[in-house]
């Protein structure tokens, strides 16, 4: 049911710029915008009196041809945060307001002049029980398909995770991932990539694997939780997560700035983050959020998983992205 509200959410579209007392908060759809929804979005509209329209999926291009085209139609964006390291230095975001944003709580890892901490997320191995025979344990489980036959999914852009994945798996250091051996990489991708499915959106990595037509995959962690939650005989391993997170940025000429600027201080706020976190199996951005959550969500958070737990280096994504991202498409064309 909730996979059928989140479609029905991403589907309203607000395809203008939101007026005055409005403001559009874009994210990837599906269980997390959902948790957002009910986490920032609700209680700062009835506090402030300003509604929050949403909008998604996050769409780079779409963001940056906003801005070049100075009509500004999203106030606020979840974002990766090797892409707002990116977009900063390119002059697509606005400074974040640290008279409005309480800053002195957040965590210093995943804040900075242009981006405030979304949530902190760790990309997990799971599985559908029904369709994998045994528990796959390790990201070389996921290239032995001997062991583990069956489609299984990977997030399809280039972004920091798969490459890192087929590095590890091939027997590549934890601590010796960076920089990137590209054709160490593609060659381990090579082995199977006729057994891959990709996934664009979190909510359809949730389908692939609640449905089996994915026997296994790379899943970001909250997107497992909800599974969970739902019900789903879906399994998880933690060995060798890897750790990014998300970040709210706000796009260069967005027409509801100061409303934007609102809204990140009620999303960063403890009471903000802990709802979140606990709504979406996230690690909170702010410090002091976890003294709000119930213990029990708290021994679940990513954070909670640090044996054995890969940094994904976000610095590094935000200089080679773009020449990783051309060798990446080409190779899935092939």
């Amino acid at each position: 049911m909730k996979l059928i509200f989140a479609g029905i959410l991403a589907g309203l579209m607000a395809t203008t710029a939101a007026k005055a007392d409005e403001m559009v908060f874009t994210s990837w759809g599906g269980t997390t915008q959902e948790a957002q929804t009910k986490s920032w979005a609700e209680p700062f509209a009835a506090s402030s009196g300003i509604k929050v329209l949403q909008d998604g999926p996050t769409d780079y291009g779409k963001l940056k041809a906003m801005v070049d085209a100075k009509n500004v139609t999203w106030d606020v964006v979840d974002v990766e945060m090797d892409f707002a390291i990116k977009a900063a230095k390119d002059g697509l975001l606005e400074p974040i307001d640290f008279a409005v944003v309480p800053k002195a709580d957040l965590d210093p890892r995943f804040s900075n002049e242009h981006a405030v901490g979304s949530f902190y997320y760790s990309f997990v191995l799971a599985w559908n029980k029904g369709a994998v025979s045994g528990e796959p344990a390790s990201w070389a489980d996921m290239f032995d398909t001997k062991k583990f036959p069956g489609k299984r999914t990977f997030y399809k852009w280039s972004a920091p995770g798969v490459i890192e994945i087929a590095l590890l798996a091939d027997g590549v250091p934890a601590d010796k991932l960076y920089p990137l051996d590209l054709e160490r990489a593609f060659k381990k991708l090579d082995t199977i990539k006729s057994d891959i499915v990709w996934w664009g959106g979190g909510a359809e990595s949730q389908q692939l694997i609640a449905s089996g037509e994915a026997a296994f995959g790379q899943l970001w962690n909250g997107r497992v939780f909800a599974l969970e939650k739902e019900g789903a005989d879906v399994g998880v391993s933690w060995n060798q997560n890897l750790t990014a997170a998300d970040v709210l940025v706000v796009p260069k000429g967005a027409k509801n700035k100061d409303a934007a600027m609102k809204f990140l201080a009620a999303a960063a706020s403890p009471t903000g983050q802990a709802k979140f976190a606990e709504a979406s199996g996230y690690a909170p951005i702010n410090t002091k959020a976890k003294a709000e959550m119930p213990a029990d969500v708290v021994k679940g958070l990513p954070d909670a998983h640090v044996d054995g737990q890969i940094n994904l280096d976000m610095n590094y994504w935000a200089e080679h992205r773009d020449e990783i991202a051309t060798r990446w498409y080409a190779w899935q064309a092939k």
